[in-house]
């Protein structure tokens, strides 16, 4: 079985300070992890790490930039967090791998986003953890603009067939009011509670999130760090989409 897992950037680190891992949540999350023998690929936001620097420079998934010091003051944030994300999983036993997105993945000029995986089937089949996260990355005629750890999710997801599909967040699932909603199959059925149906949400809001899990062949699963172990357990946690 195959399992792609994401860690919320909220949940790993303080998105109030800069550069400020949540050492006590990630060292938690990576023990639960350690504790499940699947093959399963691994995907970190930013948190306070690149969402800081992304704003200071202006850069988006929408809007680039070809400001050579905002590419890389963005991607070394983002290595500094994974640094910390693959040294706690290996401190817990998990045999993690790093890999960049800004050295394999670009968008084109249409914005479509081209992300070779076949690295990602090596490592899961010689029994490695690969661990991707948010960057900056090649965008045809704009520069380099930022791709989300959800965007990442759903192209492993969908590249590598994957079985269970897993959002980590600082929620316990997708929101109506203060209400978990148990599943989601069709947008229009919430939108009332995410914004409406033209609702959008570049940074990665849940609005987003949900729209972009609906298009995946396999259901996707929102839930807080409480739902971690549930999750990897083969339970359904928090919010079913799709």
């Amino acid at each position: 079985m195959t399992v792609v897992l994401k860690l919320g950037g909220s949940v790993i680190t303080d998105k109030d300070t800069p550069e400020t891992v949540d050492w006590s949540v990630l060292d938690a999350v990576c023990s639960t992890i350690a504790a499940y023998d699947t093959d399963i690929v691994i995907v970190h936001g930013g948190g306070s790490f690149g969402h800081h620097h992304a704003a200071a420079h202006g850069v988006s998934q929408t809007t680039g930039t070809r400001d050579d010091t905002a590419v890389r003051d963005v991607h070394r944030a983002m290595k500094r967090l994974n640094t910390a994300v693959v040294d706690a999983l290996s401190a817990a036993g998990v045999p993690a791998i790093p890999v960049h997105p800004l050295s394999i993945a670009h968008r084109s000029a249409e914005g479509e986003l081209r992300l070779p995986t076949e690295q990602v089937r090596t490592l899961l089949a010689d029994g490695f953890v690969p661990v991707l996260h948010g960057d900056v990355i090649a965008h045809e005629e704009t520069g380099a603009t930022v791709l989300s750890g959800d965007e990442l999710v759903c192209a492993l997801a969908e590249a590598l067939s994957a079985d269970r599909v897993g959002l980590c967040s600082a929620v316990p699932g997708v929101l109506d009011g203060e209400h978990v909603i148990p599943e989601i199959d069709d947008f229009e059925d919430v939108a009332h509670a995410l914004g409406g149906s033209d609702a959008t949400d570049v940074t990665g809001g849940m609005a987003g999130k949900v729209r972009a899990l609906l298009a995946l062949e396999t259901s996707a699963f929102v839930f807080d760090q409480n739902g971690l172990e549930p999750f990897l357990g083969g339970g359904q946690p928090g919010t079913r989409i799709g």
